[in-house]
């Protein structure tokens, strides 16, 4: 017959260390204080942050949006690389809401673990807290979930949550877009946070040396790795100046599939391939990976990391501002009167 067992149990001896999530807000703290807004009332460690909307908008809108890292996670954990994965999970949110003219206010996030490992989750934390500020946004809280038998070790997983903010009459719907409009086209900083599967298959089956020398100063693992852009800022400053008719995020679904989500059913994006020039890491993926063409662009960003449609009396004036601050840009397309059912976006 078992005997009961009198020993006492902590919540340690269950996997869950309350002094190590107590270090990692701490090690946070002074990173998450350099993204403070004017609008934020209160920041880490209370139950909830408290931000108040500028004075400055006559009828806000609160735009928000979510998203995570996906499975370039898994290459981050093989690679031992923490430090930028904070910097996508930032991106992928607040690139998202900009897209209908939104100012990202605040940024919340959500990590979790089987066994909270603080130096590498303080790497990520850094990482969003560079993200957020880098984009103007205040990283007001977020969750640590310490879930031991959920995750395995060395593992975890994350989750973003932005909301902006934006004047009701600037509201970004691309409902104007028509015929006749220009399709301008910033870069990318590579794969940003989409297609990893189909990354992590291609280097499974071709093996590469992820270390070697591969474009200039950067190794193929630098390449893969590189942080999600963020075009917050040259964005909101571009339309202060001119109208902007629409925008588009290229994430999952990559060109093809994420251009035709600002467009009106009525017209066609045009986008000449032959307009840019595909970084060489895309290169390397449709030949290790034997992709076809088109399954490139609607999978991968392909060297464009956000879309921009303007009239083409405008188009001259975005491209010259944009580049002044430090983007790279193409004109890379044009609108078109649409044709019976054909796709929203022709890549040729």
């Amino acid at each position: 017959m078992n005997q009961p067992n009198n020993t006492s149990l902590s919540y340690r001896d269950a996997g869950v260390d309350i002094d190590a999530g107590d270090q990692l807000v701490e090690n946070i703290k002074p990173f998450a204080k350099r993204t403070m807004r004017p609008e934020v009332l209160s920041g880490i460690g209370g139950f909830g942050g408290l931000v108040e909307i500028s004075k400055k908008y006559k009828e806000p809108v609160l735009v928000s949006g979510t998203d995570g890292v996906g499975t370039k996670l898994k290459l981050a954990f093989e690679l031992n690389r923490h430090d930028t994965v904070g910097i996508d999970l930032v991106a992928m949110s607040v690139n998202d809401i900009l897209v209908q003219g939104a100012e990202p206010l605040f940024f919340l996030d959500y990590f979790a673990c089987g066994k909270l490992d603080v130096p590498a989750a303080t790497e990520v934390i850094k990482g969003i807290a560079k993200g957020c500020e880098d984009s103007g946004c205040a990283l007001i809280g977020g969750e640590t979930a310490e879930m031991p038998g959920m995750y395995p070790v060395g593992e975890y997983d994350l989750a973003g949550f932005a909301v902006g903010v934006v004047e009701k009459s600037k509201i970004i719907t691309g409902e104007h877009i028509k015929a006749g409009d220009v399709v301008l086209g910033l870069a990318s900083n590579g794969a940003h946070s989409n297609g990893y599967s189909l990354v992590r298959k291609i280097i499974e089956r071709s093996h590469p040396d992820l270390n070697a020398k591969f474009d200039g100063e950067r190794t193929l693992a630098d390449c893969i790795m590189a942080p999600t852009r963020l075009y917050v800022k040259p964005m909101l400053a571009l339309m202060q100046q001119i109208t902007v008719k629409g925008m588009a995020h290229i994430t999952g679904g990559g060109i093809t599939e994420n251009v035709p989500r600002v467009l009106p059913a009525s017209v066609v994006a045009d986008i000449d391939s032959k307009a840019w020039k595909m970084p060489k890491l895309f290169d390397w993926l449709r030949e290790g990976g034997n992709v076809a063409a088109q399954e490139m662009y609607r999978t991968f960003n392909c060297g464009i990391g956000m879309v921009v449609i303007v009239s083409k009396d405008d188009a001259a004036k975005a491209m010259s501002q944009l580049q002044t601050a430090g983007e790279s840009v193409w004109q890379i397309g044009q609108i078109r009167a649409r044709q019976g059912d054909e796709h929203q976006t022709q890549v040729r």
